[in-house]
């Protein structure tokens, strides 16, 4: 499968490489999804999932069933991790093609063509030996945390499987956690402050990009401004709109696996993290970001033949590679 497309001419590459990485800022509604009753309002909530990804692509999700104290105590952990002396944390290192790990300032993106002022960690449950921090609860508290995510993608992904003609389940499958072929992944992030000298205008923290996966679950602190989205029907235009983090809100977007197999009905979205142009700025901002990526042995296939047949392994591999050092 690998040889169907050469990852210079990926389409989803070239989307990034050729987006104004500044643009103006517009006001635009970022649908909210209530998810209470979920069994009972499923398909209502497949209806306003559905028109908010076409329209959008990015929703937020509230009464989503992660009890807020959850979240906390993720967070904390995470600043208690990236708190560690470099040292430390370099005991753990993101190893080429594993995507678990820390990493440092590692990620460039095509459409700015320097790196992300960030250090992150990912948690990929199969390829987590000997990388999981001696800090007191948390490989339990994060493998809790990533469970509780995971379920939630899956129920978001199941509405999406039954508009597009699919089994109900089709997600759930393609997303086996008990597979050794399981790459969905927990990412901590931790954006750096502005130094002295810096020019916030100049800095990207994340240059835009569209995720590789299906579908983004995203966690943010209150009063850490930063995030801003381009919906996929706008990218041509890089207007930008900024997405207020929230207590209790989960920020969600269409990824391209999701796009490739809608054939193109559902658009990833574009968006990036800038320094914010006030006080916030000398602020780290944190996020926890969970990335529902189709198990590697899973083939990505749209069912017009939008685009050619790719193992979500390899798929993932190829932008993967294309964003780092």
């Amino acid at each position: 499968m690998q040889e169907a497309e050469d990852k210079a001419n990926l389409p989803e590459l070239n989307k990034e490489r050729g987006i104004n990485p500044h643009g103006d800022i517009i006001e635009r509604d970022i649908p909210q999804i209530d998810l209470t009753s979920f069994k009972e309002r499923k398909l209502e909530i497949t209806d306003s999932l559905w028109n908010a990804a076409k329209d959008c692509g990015f929703f937020q999700l509230i009464n989503h069933g992660i009890p807020p104290d959850q979240v906390t105590r993720a967070f904390y952990l995470t600043e208690n991790f990236f708190d560690l002396p470099k040292q430390d944390k370099s005991e753990f290192p993101l190893l080429p093609g594993t995507n678990a790990g820390w990493e440092y300032m590692a990620q460039i993106r095509p459409s700015t063509g320097v790196e992300d002022k960030k250090e992150s960690f990912q948690i990929t449950l199969p390829r987590m030996e000997n990388l999981w921090p001696k800090l007191n609860g948390f490989k339990a508290e994060m493998q809790a945390f990533e469970r509780a995510n995971w379920e939630l993608g899956m129920q978001v992904l199941s509405c999406f499987a039954l508009r597009l003609g699919f089994s109900e389940d089709f997600f759930t499958n393609a997303h086996n956690r008990s597979s050794r072929h399981y790459q969905s992944t927990l990412r901590l992030l931790h954006y750096l402050p502005l130094e002295q000298g810096e020019d916030a205008a100049q800095v990207w923290r994340a240059g835009a990009h569209t995720d590789f996966d299906c579908l983004t679950l995203l966690h943010q602190r209150p009063n850490q401004a930063g995030l801003q989205v381009c919906p996929g029907a706008d990218a041509s235009a890089s207007s930008w709109t900024n997405v207020p983090a929230k207590e209790g809100v989960i920020t969600c977007n269409i990824g391209d696996m999701l796009m490739r197999w809608s054939d193109n009905e559902l658009r990833s979205t574009l968006h990036r993290v800038v320094m914010p142009e006030n006080k916030e700025n000398s602020r780290s901002r944190y996020s926890l970001a969970f990335f529902c990526q189709a198990n590697t042995d899973v083939i990505i296939k749209s069912p017009k033949e939008t685009y050619p047949p790719i193992t979500a392994g390899d798929y993932l591999k190829e932008r993967v590679t294309a964003n780092s050092l």
